[in-house]
């Protein structure tokens, strides 16, 4: 675990370092089963979230809404973003309406949790927080968020809060980003060497030669894309931009440590450099063409199938595919190493993700059961409970999928039944159903994958001993073998492959509305022409849409907003620059 004795470069990060401390006497862990009952709350209601991370929308079903009924006697119904279309349509639409839901997940930044108060639209739980998991817990980081709104009160509870260093990764035992791949046909191939992110292209093009069809017989593609988290770009090219140190802030891709800024429209930013290779792709037929109207888990069933031969990330392709059957066959998804790459890591942030929060909405019918029902999901038991999915990585119900043994957690039968290898059918007194279609919708993260139990061992469970000791597939052992690492962050570490974006409190400022609405008509725009650029069947179709591209965002007033942005950017290097540093 990273070391948390700090020397610090102000008071005001001391005392909060020295609150995070007391992560560990948060609310301990209980176990929560078909007994448990429900006596604080009366008349049963339904919640509306308002989600920007969810995945899917509706009624929250199965073994999580058993577990919600029976603690808070309600359901969540998830209203979100990534399955209505334009994230900025829906958000404006709740807002004029005056109601944007009984509980709030959203970004407070560009003064977006300031007009939220403003509007009246955010409860202040400051009232309902005395005594609480979060107060006891979270303090600094809950107030050091709410300063940033003019009025007194607490009106929103920043995510990922960690009492790690800022210059520590934040993720478990994979980067966020990578080269995920089929092992078992790079492999078969002798294990190239990847020297660009271009050389890709004929490795991928030989395994699509090799291994046209998926496990069902579907035809099989190098890349496969969804629409669900486009916002100021095409989402998909943004990602293979994180492989070499740079992240987005607004239209700027930012390097990890500030030493450099890109216009995303620039001829020879990464955003066009990941364009290019896409089209590339697709006029060697590696692209999927049916991704137009695909969301994120249609993408994943394709994984699921074998269907898709990259993913840029662990969490998307890794628990499709690789049961312990097929790992055990020496099938599955593994990183394989760009020569170029430098993967860009979020640092822990100790005063928490402002750009991702959790609110009360001012009309919700029962506010103090919404803030009990927040105050558990940043304790032990919802932490595990409600991250448990395969983007998050935590075991779920205690009881159900893990117990505790003398030499620590382990999961159960079950457990590594649905965890470890696919799906299952739930035990009835735990709810019925699929394992995986009851799992939590929300997609929310309250303290970061780094962060550990009270009783001292990690929330996320591939972390865990008794699970580590488990990966002794065929799959794994042949990636370790050749890697020569036991993880993909040891081994970036030990290559010098990684680049840390060190954590701060930074928020990005508040956007005016001139402003604000030249963004959303560009970023219409650099979306529109993305896709159809990675479409192009030449290179001079590429071109001509490009040059539309850059001709219709100037008209629209792009340079405007593309230098807020990049003061934005440098302002958020500059604090970064002053983070709190670790010290022997």
């Amino acid at each position: 675990m990273p070391k948390s004795n700090f020397f610090f470069k102000s008071a005001a990060a001391a005392a909060a370092v020295l609150i995070l401390a007391l992560f560990v006497t948060g609310c301990a862990a209980g176990h929560t089963g078909a007994s448990s009952g429900n006596t604080k709350y009366g008349s049963f209601i339904t919640v509306d979230v308002y989600d920007s991370l969810a995945n899917d929308s509706g009624i929250q079903s199965g073994w999580y809404a058993k577990i919600i009924r029976e603690k808070f006697n309600m359901e969540l119904n998830i209203i979100t973003p990534n399955t209505s279309g334009s994230a900025d349509t829906l958000y404006d639409t709740r807002f004029a309406a005056g109601d944007i839901g009984d509980l709030i997940i959203c970004s407070s930044g560009g003064g977006r949790l300031q007009s939220l108060v403003n509007a009246g639209l955010v409860l202040n739980m400051e009232p309902y927080l005395h005594e609480t998991n979060l107060i006891r817990s979270y303090d600094i980081p809950i107030r050091s968020l709410n300063r940033s709104v003019t009025q007194d009160g607490i009106y929103a509870i920043p995510s990922t809060v960690s009492s790690a260093s800022p210059y520590s990764p934040s993720e478990d035992s994979a980067a966020n980003y990578g080269a995920y791949i089929r092992w078992d046909y790079y492999s078969e191939m002798g294990y190239p060497s990847i020297n660009t992110l271009e050389d890709l292209l004929p490795v991928l093009a030989e395994m699509q030669e090799n291994h046209p069809y998926s496990d069902s017989g579907k035809p099989v593609y190098a890349f496969s894309f969804f629409k669900d988290w486009d916002d100021k770009m095409m989402n998909a090219i943004k990602q293979p931009c994180c492989f070499y140190g740079y992240d987005e802030t607004g239209f700027v891709l930012a390097k990890a440590d500030g030493s450099d800024f890109q216009n995303i429209l620039d001829d020879g930013s990464l955003y066009m450099r990941v364009l290019r290779f896409y089209n590339k792709a697709h006029q060697m037929g590696l692209v999927d063409p049916d991704c137009y109207n695909q969301t994120y888990n249609d993408l994943s069933q394709k994984f699921k199938d074998g269907q898709i031969l990259f993913s840029p990330w662990p969490w998307l392709a890794q628990p499709a595919y690789n049961t312990t059957d097929k790992m055990n066959a020496g099938m599955g998804y593994m990183f394989v190493p760009i020569e170029d790459e430098l993967i860009y890591s979020y640092g822990c942030k100790s005063f928490g993700n402002y750009e991702t929060v959790i609110a009360v909405g001012s009309g919700a019918e029962d506010p103090e059961r919404l803030v009990d029902f927040i105050d558990w999901l940043y304790s032990p038991e919802g932490i595990m409970i409600s991250c448990c999915s395969p983007r998050q990585g935590t075991a779920g119900p205690e009881g159900l999928t893990w117990h505790i043994t003398d030499d620590g957690p382990e999961l159960t039968e079950f457990g590594r039944l649905v965890l470890l290898n696919g799906d299952s059918e739930v035990p009835p007194e735990w709810g019925g159903g699929m394992w995986w279609d009851g799992s939590c919708m929300l997609n929310y993260t309250p303290v970061s994958k780094v962060e550990r139990t009270p009783d001292g061992y990690p929330y996320y469970f591939a972390t865990w001993d008794s699970v580590f000791r488990q990966k002794q597939s065929a799959l794994e052992k042949d990636w370790v073998h050749h890697m020569n690492a036991d993880t993909v962050i040891e081994y970036l570490q030990n290559n010098g492959q990684m680049i840390v974006s060190p954590g701060t409190d930074y928020i990005s400022p508040n956007v005016s509305t001139e402003l604000s609405a030249i963004r959303t008509q560009c970023a219409s725009t650099v979306i529109s022409y993305s896709w159809k650029m990675v479409y192009a069947d030449s290179d001079e179709e590429f071109e001509a849409l490009y040059a539309e591209l850059l001709s219709r965002t100037e008209a629209l007033g792009y340079s405007q907003i593309y230098q807020f942005d990049l003061d934005n950017a440098r302002a958020e290097a500059e604090a970064k620059a002053n983070a709190v540093s670790p010290q022997e």
